[in-house]
């Protein structure tokens, strides 16, 4: 047999290799296109997250305290409404939840309009203002000056689970006399109100009815304090 008889039979004899690696890359190739169609749609899946919902709290119908009907002219003193201190958890603005134990979290999608303590100062500087009962109420990012400072710490404002759910709000307060430097009045609001549903909606109405119950208290227990250490 010649040389190129050989060589033409040795062609013939490599062709069904030849044919079955192009088979094998087309198939390569439709893999790796399944692939990457399958890492671009979990890419655009991915990016669509789900959208946030905001909270906010819904001031009280009568902010005004208990002893409005006992007092006669606003107290001669003006009060200054401080800053309330409070773990990063409340200075945020996602909705907190506790389980059993010392276990704690927050919403991913469940926010709040402001962080909790930006509201509690809004509430209470709104409150005691409506009240009329001072000559004068301020917020301390206004740089007045008064004769009193009312400030405090949140230690609780959150979801918690058992039975029933209810939500928790315990709130530290003390109020400064600007003149003398010593804190003259404290008070440490602290309760759970139980849930009417299951869903984060009842979380955030029971927190707000959470803080009007504070509010209130706080206002009834300030001017206990005014009537007996201010004359008019």
């Amino acid at each position: 047999m010649s040389r190129n008889q050989s060589l033409s039979a040795f062609a013939k004899a490599r062709q069904p290799d030849v044919k079955r690696a192009a088979s094998i890359i087309r198939s390569k190739s439709t893999v790796t296109s399944v692939v990457l169609a399958m890492a671009v749609s979990l890419i655009h899946s991915c990016g669509a997250t789900r959208p946030s919902k905001y909270y906010q709290l819904t001031p009280s119908v009568n902010p005004s305290s208990a002893t409005t009907a006992t007092i006669v002219g606003p107290f001669p003193v003006t009060l200054i409404v401080g800053r309330i201190k409070a773990s990063h958890l409340y200075r945020e603005d996602r909705i907190v939840y506790s389980g059993r134990g010392e276990e704690m979290g927050t919403y991913e999608y469940q926010r709040w309009t402001e962080p909790p303590t930006e509201m509690m100062e809004e509430t209470l500087l709104r409150a005691l203002r409506a009240s009329g009962h001072y000559q004068g109420v301020a917020s301390f990012a206004s740089e007045s000056r008064g004769d009193f400072l009312l400030r405090g710490q949140l230690l609780d404002f959150k979801e918690v689970s058992g039975e029933p759910l209810a939500a928790r709000m315990t709130l530290e307060l003390e109020l400064h006399d600007s003149k003398s430097g010593t804190t003259v009045w404290t008070r440490t609001y602290t309760h759970d109100e139980p849930l009417r549903g299951n869903d984060i909606s009842a979380v955030v109405a029971a927190l707000n009815r959470n803080v009007q119950r504070c509010v209130a208290e706080v206002g009834t227990s300030l001017d206990e304090y005014f009537k007996s250490h201010t004359s008019k």
